[in-house]
């Protein structure tokens, strides 16, 4: 049987999201059958004005396109908050998926969303929902973190995290990053979606073959 294949899809101004990035990966990796791609979606300002604000411009993952969201089962999208919203790069590039649409080329995939924020009350539920959004116009499944994720119960120490998707708090200077607590449960979803979509992968093949 083919991979199910997952695609973590990030946008970091700061490399907060990077680091959740690959921990979302890692834990969607530890699923059987399951491929993971890491991309990035392109960065929007200018390299000298990014270079002044200390954007980081050095981040391994590959550029992702539009053209190749169909190929996944599920995508697990990650993007900053902008005052309770995605990020602006995070939203150019959904806004060119209007072709994917037109064609119904998402519908019954995965999605998921990540977040981070700067203050614990920074607006993460806010910024996963308004992704949750486009996801849902595309006819995607959307897919959260549930309550059998222990680290979101916890109250012994500020972190980002809740049912709607993994989070971080980076402090209003950035200097914050991930816990040992939001790394976990950044890996707990992405093998929770890579769970769903190959469930899901492989109902639909025996379905099919059913029918032949």
């Amino acid at each position: 049987m083919e991979k199910t294949r997952v695609l973590v899809l990030y946008y970091s101004m700061y490399g907060h999201i990077e680091a959740l990035a690959r921990e979302v990966a890692a834990g969607a990796a530890e699923v059987e059958g399951v491929e993971v791609v890491v991309k990035r979606v392109p960065e929007l300002i200018p390299e000298e004005r990014a270079r002044q604000i200390g954007v980081k411009l050095d981040q391994e993952a590959p550029i992702a396109t539009v053209d190749e969201l169909p190929e996944y089962d599920a995508i697990i999208v990650g993007t900053p908050t902008r005052f309770g919203n995605m990020a602006a790069q995070m939203r150019n590039f959904w806004d060119q998926t209007g072709p994917l649409w037109a064609k119904g080329a998402l519908i019954g995939k995965v999605g998921s969303v990540f977040t981070a924020t700067a203050t614990q009350h920074g607006g993460q539920e806010s910024t996963i929902l308004s992704v949750h959004t486009t996801l849902l116009h595309h006819g995607m499944i959307v897919v959260g973190v549930p309550f059998s994720c222990a680290e979101l119960t916890q109250i012994d120490e500020v972190a980002g995290g809740s049912p709607y998707g993994a989070g971080t708090i980076t402090g209003g200077d950035g200097s914050r990053m991930p816990s040992e607590v939001e790394r976990r449960i950044a890996r707990f979803q992405g093998r929770y979606v890579a769970e769903v979509a190959h469930r899901l992968k492989v109902g639909r093949l025996q379905a099919q073959e059913a029918r032949n």
